[in-house]
């Protein structure tokens, strides 16, 4: 079918210019009702948005206690990568190299720290009989207070998406997402009590996701290396966080360790978040920025980018 040409503006009716345009767009942005976001709000799951080199999908990500969540079995995963199946060297005591395999080395360490633990635990209770009450006090404040921080690391609100096996389903369209939601297909946000409710009630027009939960991460690293003046701030601030998120659901040791506190990472985000709140600490978070080089910025977000990219489970 031929493209028909645009009508000409009737000779009475004024032109618009590119101003009055975009104003006239605003308007209808404006006039156009907001998703509901009721549902969201009573499943406490939210609809995410992320970009990467390889294509923008849609997910789901909800926040719940850690006690509360069985997380991701990467098994399966760490299994098919390349890096993680190499076979393990060990150092005999004559100083001679036997190979072994993985699942070898996997078994062998765990029978050590069996044997570790069990040590231990005799440990404990041998110097429990011959403790003073001095000491008997004391060894049990120290394992009530080690109690008392495995209830708190429960009690924290963790992230979970909607993932399988250690991947990170993303979907190209919000139709394609409803469609596996209600397949009733296995994946990890199946454990939370409220998933049969959304898979009975969402709709593909429910999937429009915020902007705080819309995530460029296909944008980090080539904006790091325009240098400092060129650095979008929210832009990364959004990036350090999805990353964060991401690395501690799909269970990415390696990508928490480049973002965790003290890591040159880590201080550009906090450089980033000082930057942006004005007054002294802006001036201040402006001049540590000036200090963090682009090189090494844009590569370790690269390494970031790549791992996360690596355990993406593409769905049209």
């Amino acid at each position: 079918m031929a493209r028909q040409s645009p009508q000409r503006p009737d000779a009475d009716e004024p032109e618009l210019d590119d101003t009055d345009a975009a104003a006239a767009a605003d308007e209808v942005e404006e006039d156009r009702p907001p998703a509901d976001r009721a549902l969201w709000d009573e499943v406490r799951i939210d609809p995410v948005e992320i970009a990467l080199p390889a294509g923008t999908g849609f997910t789901l990500r909800a926040y719940r206690q850690a006690r509360e969540l069985t997380p991701t079995d990467v098994a399966e995963r760490d299994q098919d990568d390349p890096f993680l199946a190499r076979r393990q060297v060990v150092e005999t005591e004559e100083d001679e190299e036997v190979v072994i395999l993985d699942e070898e080395f996997a078994a062998l360490s765990a029978e050590e720290d069996d044997e570790d633990e069990e040590k231990d635990a005799k440990s404990r209770r041998k110097g429990k009989a011959g403790a003073s009450d001095d000491e008997k006090a004391e060894a049990n404040e120290d394992e009530a207070e080690d109690d008392e921080d495995e209830d708190e690391a429960g009690d924290e609100e963790v992230p979970v998406f909607l993932t399988h096996k250690g991947r990170l389903l993303l979907f190209k369209t919000p139709e394609s997402l409803v469609t596996f939601i209600r397949s009733g297909a296995p994946n990890d946000l199946s454990q939370l009590d409220s998933w049969n409710e959304l898979s009975e009630r969402l709709e593909p027009a429910d999937i429009a996701p915020l902007d705080e939960d819309t995530y460029e991460l296909d944008l980090v690293v080539e904006n790091l290396r325009g240098g400092h003046d060129a650095w979008d701030h929210e832009l990364l601030i959004e990036a350090g966080e999805i990353a964060r998120d991401l690395a501690y659901a799909l269970r990415l040791p390696a990508v928490l360790d480049m973002l965790s506190a003290g890591s040159s990472l880590d201080d550009l985000d906090e450089a980033l978040r000082a930057s942006v709140n004005g007054g002294v600490g802006g001036f201040l978070g402006r001049r540590r920025l000036k200090k963090i080089g682009a090189q090494t910025a844009s590569l370790g977000w690269r390494t970031i980018v790549g791992k996360i990219s690596a355990v993406v489970d593409w769905r049209d």
